[in-house]
């Protein structure tokens, strides 16, 4: 009846992955491929 208000777990996945992909990009160009690799696995 009032699942509008529920977030959606989906979208909360989605986002976390969007910001981990963020931060592994950044690492990747700071040059660290170490970090990248790692946070592209998490992801």
């Amino acid at each position: 009846m009032f699942s509008f208000l529920k977030e959606d777990p989906l979208s909360k996945l989605n986002k976390q992955y969007s910001l981990l992909l963020e931060q592994a990009l950044a690492a990747q160009r700071k040059g660290d491929i170490r970090m990248y690799s790692d946070l592209s696995a998490k992801a």
